[in-house]
């Protein structure tokens, strides 16, 4: 690993995504280290922000920061999340902008999980619609698929663009297919560093796309001086809360039903699905407990008058939901 020094002339570029999504995976094929295989694709790699540099040479400096996702086993939401925001938040106050931002979806996926749901979501807040334009959300894993099987996994492209990453791309997000090779990897990073304005001087132009542009919670951390728990991505740890809570109770009347009608089978599967809400509900507590907003803050917010520039960007979707049907939105 190399550990890079700030200069605000590097081109950023995080890396973000789910849990085993092959967020170092692409990282790695971008600074040429070691291949992973597919079993560790699917393990987490990351435990904290690493950042890795390449000198290019035409005397550029490019900087792929590598983060870990919200699904994390050992650590709580609350933690990764500081994690990657104090990260950010040393950026800005140092006037160091992200040039870009990869985000990873493997699109062997059949189904959009609660714990990619939750990456989605927690993401588009993080985000905000402002530097949507900087984002490139980037489907993985599709060397592992067989050629008859691809009509499958473009219908599921379709399901991604047209429902869940709908409110992303609708603010300038785009989608890009990485097929697990150097080339790919940097034709994808090359595309941050297009600019659609039309000018005669193409460095200039190139040079300004590269500048990079304040996420949301930056601006909020930074520029409306808000804490973390203030934040839209903060607040979104509250609702996972309700979130758990009601798919608790709803497991709860599921098994009371099949305990009523006696299936063994059902019983087990609830069971088992009732010892996982359980298990996220008291981390949700705990980060719930750990992120309280005390009143006279609140207060406080209401009549401050700081403002940022970018807004959050809503999700909307149904954790579960399949990627192999024919809704489109």
């Amino acid at each position: 690993m190399v550990r890079a020094k700030d200069n605000t002339q590097d081109i950023i570029i995080a890396v973000m995504g789910p849990t085993g999504s092959g967020k170092s995976n692409f990282i790695n094929k971008l600074v040429g280290g070691k291949e992973e295989s597919g079993a560790d694709r699917l393990k987490s790699c990351t435990q904290d922000i690493r950042e890795f540099k390449v000198d290019l040479a035409d005397g550029k400096r490019y900087v792929f920061v590598d983060t870990p996702g919200f699904d994390d086993t050992y650590r709580s939401d609350r933690d990764i999340l500081r994690t990657i925001a104090e990260w950010l938040e040393k950026k800005y106050r140092r006037d160091v902008k992200l040039t870009g931002i990869i985000y990873t979806h493997r699109i062997s996926d059949n189904r959009m999980s609660g714990s990619v749901c939750k990456n989605l979501d927690l993401f588009g807040r993080l985000c905000g619609d402002g530097a949507a334009q900087r984002v490139r959300l980037v489907t993985t894993m599709w060397d592992n698929e067989r050629q008859e099987n691809m009509a499958t996994y473009q219908r599921r492209v379709s399901q991604l663009e047209g429902n869940f990453w709908k409110p992303l791309i609708s603010v300038g997000a785009r989608h890009e297919r990485f097929s697990n090779t150097q080339k790919s990897a940097w034709n994808i990073v090359s595309t941050l560093l297009q600019d659609s304005t039309p000018s005669v001087d193409v460095k200039r132009r190139l040079d300004e796309a590269s500048e990079g542009r304040a996420l949301l919670i930056q601006e909020e951390m930074v520029d409306a001086h808000k804490e973390l728990k203030e934040t839209s991505a903060g607040k979104a740890l509250y609702s996972r809360f309700r979130k758990v809570l009601l798919e608790q109770k709803e497991t709860l009347k599921q098994l009371a039903d099949a305990l009523a009608e006696k299936d063994p089978k059902a019983v087990e599967q609830l069971r088992a699905e009732y010892r996982r809400t359980e298990a996220e509900m008291q981390k949700a507590i705990q980060d719930m407990e750990k992120m309280r907003i005390p009143l006279g803050r609140r207060i406080a917010l209401l009549f401050a008058r700081t403002k940022t520039h970018s807004r959050k960007i809503e999700l909307n979707f149904v954790p579960g939901e399949s990627l192999d049907n024919n809704r489109v939105a």
